[in-house]
């Protein structure tokens, strides 16, 4: 099968994701695909230049802005993109998660993975998700938005509502680029201020102190939940990337019936929220009480992330999960 790997971007996330989708690509031809790799921002790639997109891995902190970049537009028009037969999007952030390139293949008449231009805006915004996951009674912690221009907030409802310590974090971010723990009320105006330099929403949730977990779902089964354990402070973007500084338990040690029930908020977020093919939904586990973060709709795809932990869990090695991923556009 001709299959095109749409990766890397202009986001945040754009290193992370040229590692899934150079994973991908890795994988696809392991299992005998005709691959092309397509980064967004700059268009096709020739396997023998591959090799340059990320000399040095993922850096602990996101990469700077990037230059010049391939015109939205111009995106559709790359030969090696239009005649595959499925585009795989190993894409994070940005226009490649929030519905924008999944609009786009569509008018091309590009199949490709994952959820489409409706689910992957909803999940993307999340202020707009936890609002369906409330409404579908999948818990979720109390917050409100700080909006552009002015990003202001009532300091008295943020007190009595959500009280302190407390997350400050962009609305329309992923692998929490620009997230803050205020731990009082002299720290929030900064760490809103910061956090804006992200996005023109800012959300101020709660913060709960517990277990960190998340349950990958793969069509419409809910995959063994993996436990996510930080050596140092919370799950941020230093933690994700630096070597060694994150403990992964996969199948996390939890009764059954918690995993249970995890499993079926994750497949109820997963309806919800208007997903298709794969995703992951996060969750924290304080006092014995369940709460619901947030959905991926383009879970990280190296063969370390937490969505091909999960598969391999449930029997699935990498090169399998990325076939049964691309099969299931392939309709």
């Amino acid at each position: 099968m001709k299959i095109a790997v749409l990766m890397g971007g202009t986001s945040a996330e754009r290193e992370v994701s040229l590692a899934s989708g150079l994973a991908v690509v890795k994988a696809l031809r392991e299992m005998g695909h005709d691959v092309r790799t397509v980064d967004t921002a700059r268009g096709y790639i020739p396997q023998d230049q591959e090799g340059g997109l990320l000399p040095e891995g993922v850096h602990s902190a996101p990469p700077e802005e990037l230059g010049a970049t391939l015109e939205l537009m111009a995106l559709a028009n790359v030969p090696e993109l239009r005649d595959s037969e499925v585009a795989f999007l190993a894409l994070h952030g940005g226009t490649g998660e929030d519905g924008t390139i999944q609009a786009l293949l569509e008018t091309a008449g590009v199949r490709y993975t994952g959820s489409g231009p409706l689910g992957s805006g909803i999940a993307m915004d999340k202020d707009i998700s936890k609002r369906l996951l409330r409404d579908s009674q999948v818990p979720t912690l109390p917050w409100r938005v700080a909006r552009a221009p002015d990003f202001t907030y009532d300091a008295d409802t943020i007190e009595d509502l959500i009280g302190f310590p407390l997350i400050v974090k962009p609305s329309k971010q992923g692998s929490s680029v620009g997230l803050f723990v205020v731990n009082d009320p002299e720290e929030l105006a900064s760490a809103v201020r910061e956090a804006s330099q992200f996005d023109t929403e800012v959300m101020i949730e709660r913060y709960a102190k517990g277990r960190e977990l998340t349950v990958s779902v793969l069509g419409d089964q809910a995959l063994p939940p993996v436990e996510i354990r930080p050596k140092k402070g919370i799950y941020d973007y230093h933690s994700k990337y630096t070597p060694g500084m994150t403990e992964y338990l996969c199948p996390a040690p939890l009764e059954e019936e918690m995993v249970a029930q995890m499993q079926a908020y994750a497949l109820r977020a997963f309806r919800v929220l208007k997903l298709r093919g794969y995703g992951r939904i996060d969750f924290i586990l304080a006092k014995e009480q369940l709460w619901c973060l947030e959905a991926n709709t383009l879970p990280g795809m190296t063969a370390t992330s937490l969505f091909p932990k999960a598969a391999a869990a449930a029997g699935m090695n990498f090169p399998e999960l990325c076939e049964r991923i691309v099969r299931a556009a392939a309709g």
